[in-house]
């Protein structure tokens, strides 16, 4: 009797959490001829069908349904394995990691870096989107790992939060710096987060209780787009310190202090409880400490 292979139990709960072959086949990163040559290899190996073909997709049959039970467990047993004997340098997989644009300016390159000496076989697929995007695409399972503005607040998301990102102002650095003016929010555009961002709600009701609704702002999607946009004099901004602090010590902006600033910004690296995976449960941590080394 031929024997299971864990490649075809992941291909058969792929499908069944994703409700088709194309989704499924983007989960694991494959083509969709190749998660369905795994179903058909599974039913085959099993001697029963254990999808039923629709116009909607695919349905579990009877015999389907009582191998997702089953099927959890060998790949609970999985992960056992891979967590208590199998070696880091040993491990296998792909991970689609998904993060803010802070993130990527910022720790992105040595959180990667660490993560390929530890897992040199495992190949990662990084996308830089908003926070709302991230978190669409995390609950849609197109992505194993959110790195965003969180926590998640979903039961089927666990986060783990990383340090605080500490906001500062900054202007252009005007021609002769020591007669540097005040700055006035009520004359001068301020230079903001994605508009439906929560750095930009909150900056924007934090601007019109101290201001009033005259204040302009100009939101972007563009974290780079809005430092440079500051160096060339078209407004301020609150930026993350983590990352101005460069550009400060090559002389393109200068940090400025009007007697407020808005609230830090807060990241969780998120991911789907369920199929539990060590691999993503280790790539979370990792974050964490590469973030606190960075602070």
């Amino acid at each position: 009797m031929a024997q299971l292979k864990l490649e075809q139990i992941k291909a058969f709960l792929a499908v069944v959490r994703a409700g088709g072959i194309n989704r499924a086949a983007d989960m694991m990163n494959l083509t969709q001829p190749a998660v369905t040559s795994r179903i058909k290899s599974l039913e085959s190996t099993l001697g029963t069908q254990l999808f039923e073909r629709t116009g909607a997709g695919v349905r579990l049959t009877k015999q389907g349904d009582l191998l997702v039970g089953y099927a959890e467990q060998f790949q609970q047993l999985s992960q056992l394995v891979e967590e208590n004997v199998m070696s880091a340098e040993g491990v296998e997989g792909h991970l689609r990691l998904g993060v803010s644009e802070t993130i990527a300016q910022s720790w992105l390159p040595e959180f990667v870096s660490e993560f390929h000496r530890t897992y040199p076989k495992v190949k990662i697929e990084i996308s830089v989107d908003i926070s709302t995007v991230l978190r669409e695409n995390l609950l849609k399972r197109e992505i194993d790992l959110a790195i965003l503005l969180g926590p998640v607040s979903e039961y089927t998301v666990e986060n783990v939060g990383l340090p605080e990102v500490e906001l500062a102002w900054y202007s252009a650095v005007p021609a002769d710096s020591s007669t540097a003016e005040p700055v006035d929010f009520g004359s001068t555009p301020v230079i903001s987060y994605a508009k439906n961002t929560r750095p930009f709600r909150e900056l924007k009701a934090e601007l019109f209780e101290r201001v009033g609704p005259q204040v302009s702002l100009f939101p972007s999607s563009s974290l780079s787009a809005c430092f440079r946009l500051v160096e060339v004099g078209l407004g301020v901004a609150a930026l993350p310190r983590s990352i101005g602090r460069r550009y400060v010590s090559e002389g393109r902006i200068r940090e400025f202090n009007p007697g407020w600033c808005p609230g830090p910004l807060r990241f969780s690296a998120s991911f789907l409880g369920e199929p539990k995976s060590h691999l993503i449960e280790m790539a979370a941590g990792l974050a964490l400490q590469t973030s606190e080394r960075a602070i």
